[in-house]
């Protein structure tokens, strides 16, 4: 015969632990540089930190991205997977000096490289033409340009890569959570003396039958999780439609913004995009909010991008650094 869990365990369990849990949720975005391929004084080359439940993920890795990731009190070492979208300097210079300093600090994990296969040819070069020799194993995964792919599954989420269209070989990313496990009521609990080996199966769907073979619906007994969250980050690209289809639905869109209208040729003749594209992409794919950034360098004031954007599509995001993002 199943027996109920102690009070004292029992307590812990459905009050202590899923306050605890709660507390450890994250899903952040810290834009770290959202300038385009000329820095200036104002914004720094592309780079984003993905926090998810404390794991944490970068997106391309410009010059200077380690001098931001210590502004914004970032642990370099907690960074395991790095994802770059291709292969232009404002996107991956930084990479070597990054990897760099995690080796003086002692690092010994794995670091897990998601990029044109290319680029592990320029980072051991580098390495080799400065007699380094890392205490850690770079892991290598080569990006597909022609179609959408998982590149990285975890227990509780899904990365993805999708083509954009730009100059050269370039990607976008879709981090996409699971569907998390229903919430048990606790006073279900104690009104049916649930034994805690039971709770694992009714969060995950299963009926409960009493003693005398009564069945309790799971649907009396649980909540519905938490939605799962999703964030979809483009860059660089031109207006494509094809991107509807992979952004559809995300609850935040960061997509790269270059130029204004008044500039659309030269958006054009550079395989970028303009606020107002932006905006056509986010409003098609119905996205919950746009995040714009990448702005070149030409624009002293960021309010004409904003303007133009939401003229089309609301709510709209002016990417800065510093700015951090909950999805």
């Amino acid at each position: 015969m199943e027996v109920g869990c102690p009070s004292l365990l029992y307590h812990y369990l459905l009050t202590i632990v899923p306050k605890l849990y709660l507390s450890s949720m994250k899903f952040e975005v810290t834009i770290l540089g959202c300038g385009s391929a000329t820095p200036t004084l104002r914004h720094w080359p592309t780079s984003q930190l993905v926090n998810h439940h404390g794991h944490y993920f970068l997106l391309d890795c410009g010059e200077g991205t380690q001098l931001q990731l210590r502004r914004y009190s970032v642990k370099f070492q907690r960074i395991n997977h790095i994802f770059i979208t291709h292969l232009h300097g404002d996107h991956c210079l930084g990479l070597s000096g990054l990897i760099s300093t995690m080796h003086l600090l002692g690092r010994v994990n794995d670091l897990h490289i998601y990029s044109n296969i290319s680029l592990r040819e320029a980072v051991e070069l580098q390495l080799k033409v400065s007699h380094s020799r890392l205490r850690f194993n770079l892991v290598w995964h080569p990006l597909s340009y022609d179609e959408p792919e998982v590149i990285l599954e975890t227990k509780l989420l899904k990365i993805s890569s999708f083509p954009l269209n730009h100059k050269v070989q370039c990607c976008g990313f879709r981090i996409t959570e699971k569907t998390k496990e229903r919430n048990i009521i606790p006073s279900q609990i104690q009104k049916y003396n649930i034994p805690y080996v039971r709770i694992r199966q009714i969060k995950a769907g299963a009926d409960y039958i009493l003693e005398d073979d009564t069945v309790i619906p799971n649907a009396d007994l649980t909540l519905d999780p938490p939605a799962a969250k999703s964030y979809a980050f483009c860059t660089d690209t031109a207006f494509s439609e094809k991107t509807i289809e992979y952004v559809s639905g995300v609850d935040v869109l960061y997509h790269e913004s270059t130029f204004l209208e008044r500039d659309r040729q030269r958006a054009y003749e550079t395989f970028h995009s303009t606020a107002t594209d932006a905006a056509r992409i986010a409003k098609a794919a119905e996205v919950r909010k746009l995040v714009l950034g990448h702005y070149s360098a030409r624009y002293h004031g960021l309010s004409a991008f904003e303007q133009e954007a939401t003229s089309i599509f609301t709510p709209v995001v002016l990417g800065n650094e510093g700015l951090r993002i909950k999805i």
